[in-house]
């Protein structure tokens, strides 16, 4: 397998932001090398097990359960959450908001755990999460994973109140933003949390809504086209074999994958042109 990032690129821009132990023996392994061992694993969706240490890590022999340890200890500590946060406020000016786009995608979860109900559309159970992009697809944030039977709009105040966190964490001005959302997004509460910070939403009129022939909802249908890259998005999503399907039974680390691969991306399509 073709190595994404550089040693240097993984230093500067992950394992630096990355919580590192004070005390005790000091780690045999390079963390740039644990790194790399984890984003293989999100890229090709290996069982732990089965992870290719050897080919990975050449600071002698290491079994997989010493980069799982480091997987979860930095899930434990917010460390995965804090790098994609850090990168993104550092580099917040490469972000196009003219416009954003929401959106929400389900996974199958084929081991169960938290955070997974049947989803009749899918047809298995699966996890569903809200995701926010920038004009050109880039992620910027995304809502706690919840169950598969809850639509888009289940606690959106909260999921919506989870994502201005993470851009008020960036430093990114939310106050003014055109969010483009498809129809199921049509609700009042999703209208008045936005309301509350000053975005003005673009979506169009659910049919299903029983007042949609007395809406007199504005629909700007150009800025609306622009919708289509968060679709584009949810496919780049799919080629990370991790989050194609969920195996992982706890909802930390699914949540903690999304952030993983969210780093990648700014890394691979910004920070390497530069």
């Amino acid at each position: 397998m073709k190595e994404l990032f550089s040693k240097d690129m993984l230093q500067t821009h992950i394992v630096q932001h990355l919580s590192q132990g004070l005390r005790g023996p000091k780690c045999r392994v390079e963390l740039w090398e644990i790194v790399k061992a984890i984003l293989y694993k999100l890229k090709t969706g290996v069982q732990w097990s089965y992870l290719p240490v050897n080919y990975l890590i050449s600071s002698g022999e290491v079994k997989y359960g010493a980069v799982f340890h480091h997987f979860r200890k930095w899930i434990k500590d917010g460390s995965w959450r804090n790098v994609w946060l850090r990168l993104t406020a550092k580099y917040k000016q490469m972000l196009d908001l003219s416009t954003v786009q929401l959106d929400g995608t389900h996974s199958p979860a084929k081991r169960g755990g938290t955070a997974v109900a049947y989803q009749g559309r899918k047809k298995c159970k699966t996890t569903n999460i809200l995701l926010l992009t920038d004009r050109n697809g880039l992620p910027v944030a995304c809502g706690k994973p919840v169950a598969g039977n809850h639509n888009d709009l289940y606690q959106i105040e909260t999921q919506l109140k989870e994502m201005f966190s993470q851009l008020k964490e960036m430093e990114v001005p939310i106050k003014g933003l055109f969010l483009n959302a498809d129809s199921g997004f049509d609700a009042e509460s999703i209208k008045k949390a936005l309301d509350k910070e000053e975005i003005i939403i673009n979506a169009p009129p659910n049919r299903r809504n029983t007042r949609f022939l007395d809406s007199d909802q504005l629909l700007d249908e150009e800025m609306y086209k622009e919708r289509f890259v968060i679709e584009r998005t949810n496919a780049w999503m799919d080629s990370f074999r991790t989050l194609l399907v969920r195996q992982d039974t706890t909802v930390e680390s699914w949540w903690a994958w999304h952030f993983i691969a969210f780093t990648s991306w700014m890394i691979k399509h910004r920070l390497q042109k530069l």
